[in-house]
């Protein structure tokens, strides 16, 4: 396991995280990217608990990912099964199981604060979030390529993953007013949505 986890988490978060794998009895399977999620944790038939983190996420996504659904684990062991999934219950315990992480031996000095305020208020995706996940992107390879919404002039058409075409509209208080060409429907985005423009 440990050989396993060193090609994903920072150094020094590789004995913890196995620590904390073996202490819950999680089984881990690391997956091919999934869009919709960089992560999630099931219950098996079996009462085995499995938790699988995509392949391609940076060793600090990764990490946080990691401790986020283990979290889900543990407040579903404590606080049984009827808490909801994101609700005050997880949110405790993803901040406790996070704090021995948030370090300057762990992660570079440049996420350390936006790491302390995302924890202050944990929310269901770091992804939404969106100074963290933007400054947690810089970290991927390939990052330079990337054009987030937010940088894209209003009026702009563009393209998301899924190949559906939208035009840029104004922003409403944290999110982006689109309208899908095809449909006339309106989208909201996140200011950290990764987009493909096709005309200014």
């Amino acid at each position: 396991m440990i050989n396993t986890l060193q090609k994903y988490l920072p150094e020094r978060a590789v004995a913890p995280c196995s620590a904390l794998i073996k202490q819950n009895n999680v089984h881990l399977k690391i997956v091919n990217e999934r869009v919709t999620r960089h992560g999630d944790y099931r219950r098996m038939l079996n009462g085995a608990h499995q938790i699988t983190v995509n392949a391609n996420l940076n060793k600090y996504r990764f990490l946080i990912t990691l401790v986020h659904e283990i979290a889900h684990l543990v407040a579903f062991e404590k606080f049984g099964r009827r808490i909801k999934p994101h609700g005050r219950e997880w949110k405790q315990t993803f901040q406790y199981m996070m704090l021995p992480f948030i370090r300057p031996e762990i992660f570079p000095s440049q996420l350390l604060p936006l790491l302390a305020n995302h924890f202050r208020n944990p929310k269901a995706s770091s992804s939404t979030d969106a100074r963290l996940s933007i400054a947690l992107k810089s970290y991927d390879p390939g990052e330079a390529d990337i054009t987030y919404i937010y940088e894209v002039p209003t009026g702009s058409v563009f393209r998301i993953y899924n190949g559906k075409i939208f035009k840029k509209g104004n922003r409403r208080v944290k999110r982006y007013e689109c309208v899908e060409v095809e449909s006339g429907k309106i989208y909201l985005f996140q200011p950290n949505a990764e987009v493909e423009v096709i005309e200014k």
